[in-house]
């Protein structure tokens, strides 16, 4: 791997840089692997830690310090091919992006209801773990401007199950006009990637000084479209994978500069390897090298904003629900509708926390929404065909009709291949595997209808020698 030489200049100067480290741990070779643990959907009773996950192959996991739910896998499996990734029990996550858990816990009461708005969230890493630390009582929106890039954050919080998101696709600047709406804004900039190397050698070649300086301009912009619908005292959270200090330092300084905040200083422990800097103006940052941490590179930091802000008029030009028979054919399927509402989202029934209804349907009005809350399914005349969406939520009913299935037959299933189970119930079931749902499937005594989407099918072959019947296969 060869580094571009004005990237090693460029770092000369940097608080902690080593450059001899710094090359070697990329001509290494070496590869972290971590995941973290939904935990609305916790597979595991005995914490990962000291445990061999599989029992045919020595794969064991530790916990990463700054996370209470992430893990280091000593080696990369298949996900792919493992049933429990496709339920949502868990996300594959860069170990060092993990952190954001301390800035938002540090920097905020997350026992309150929170209204957050995770701004550049595709592939979804960062919104599953915001998702996981606020309370039920707040409402997340996570948000991706390109629309190349949506579906896949779609179905990321689909897999993790909540019912308390909004997906959005809108630019930066379309969130000005929500006045003090948000108490959390996090913006995981797009930047230059120098973090990423050791993951993806490609992005060597995409790397110049000049998109060094575009990047950073477009993060300023970024910012300052967003920064009007962060309420008074609300936190900012901001953060690259990035090394240089265009990106880093000195977007810092140009918030402290042009902008009404505070510089907010998080406890940061010594023998986690990072490193604590300190920008021209006083703004605390926190930067990854990998050479001192488990993890790729990374940079954030926290701010409070000081400036008053008019709150915006929640008003809504008209209300748009289901009619009573909707509701009632799509509430059956729920294990309970305490503390939710039924809202259409274009033609489709969305259920959405009661408290954040009103929230939701003006964000519907004013923003691009591309799914919100848990989509049941649609209405045919007395039945409600289920969504795939609903098979993977926490509010399913659990006593709907349910089929356990073994691994071979869990993969089968997610291939969307014909299925051979011998059962007397005819009508809808849940797909399980090690009591996790897969998805919905419909039994007709003499074959089943298999409802996993097409979209989302495996279409990766087994290794061949691959064990067989654990949560995790080893890679040959």
């Amino acid at each position: 791997m060869q580094l571009p030489a004005s990237l090693i200049q460029s770092l000369q100067t940097i608080k902690g840089f080593d450059e001899s480290a710094f090359i070697n741990i990329h001509q290494s070779g070496e590869q972290i692997t971590s995941i973290r643990i939904n935990p609305a959907k916790q597979f595991i009773s005995t914490p990962l830690d000291e445990m061999q996950i599989h029992p045919s192959t020595p794969l064991r996991a530790a916990s990463i310090p700054w996370s209470s739910q992430g893990y280091y896998l000593e080696q990369r499996p298949s996900f792919t091919l493992d049933p429990l990734f496709h339920a949502g029990t868990y996300y594959v996550q860069e170990a060092s992006s993990m952190f954001l858990e301390q800035a938002v816990k540090q920097t905020t009461d997350i026992t309150q209801p929170l209204l957050v708005l995770d701004l550049c969230a595709a592939p979804g890493g960062k919104s599953t773990l915001l998702q996981s630390i606020i309370s039920k009582e707040s409402l997340l929106v996570s948000n991706e401007v390109i629309q190349s890039r949506l579906n896949i954050l779609k179905e990321n919080l689909i897999k993790w199950g909540s019912s308390n998101v909004l997906v959005t696709n809108n630019d930066p600047k379309d969130f000005s006009k929500l006045s003090g709406l948000f108490d959390v804004v996090m913006i995981d900039a797009p930047c230059s990637g120098s973090g990423l190397f050791r993951r993806d050698a490609a992005a060597i070649n995409e790397w110049s000084e000049a998109n060094v300086q575009l990047c950073s301009q477009r993060q300023q912009r970024i910012i300052a479209d967003a920064w009007n619908c962060l309420n008074e005292d609300g936190v900012l959270i901001y953060s690259t994978c990035s090394y240089s200090t265009e990106e880093d330092e000195e977007i810092l300084d140009w918030m402290m500069k042009g902008l009404k905040v505070e510089g907010v200083r998080l406890k940061v422990e010594a023998a986690w390897g990072i490193d604590e800097v300190q920008s021209s103006t006083g703004a605390y940052g926190y930067r990854f090298w990998p050479y001192k941490v488990k993890g790729e590179g990374f940079f954030i930091a926290a701010f409070r904003k000081k400036e008053a802000t008019d709150e915006v008029r929640i008003k809504i030009k008209k209300e748009s629900i289901p009619s009573k028979h909707e509701i009632k054919l799509a509430s059956a399927w729920l294990n309970s509708t305490d503390d939710l509402s039924f809202i259409l989202q274009g033609q489709n029934i969305a259920v959405v926390p009661s408290a954040w209804k009103q929230t939701v349907q003006y964000l519907m009005q004013e923003l691009k929404v591309r799914y919100a809350g848990v989509e049941p399914g649609t209405i045919a005349k007395n039945d409600l065909l289920p969504e795939h969406a609903l098979a993977l939520s926490t509010i399913v009913n659990k006593e709907i009709f349910s089929v356990e299935l073994n691994e071979e037959q869990a993969l089968t299933y997610l291939r969307k291949n014909e299925l051979q189970i011998e059962s007397s119930h005819k009508g809808w079931a849940l797909a399980k595997y090690k009591g996790m749902n897969l998805g919905w499937m419909k039994l007709l005594g003499n074959r089943i209808n298999n409802y996993y989407p097409k979209e989302y099918r495996i279409l990766k072959a087994a290794p061949s020698n691959s064990p067989q019947g654990g949560a995790f296969h080893s890679q040959p």
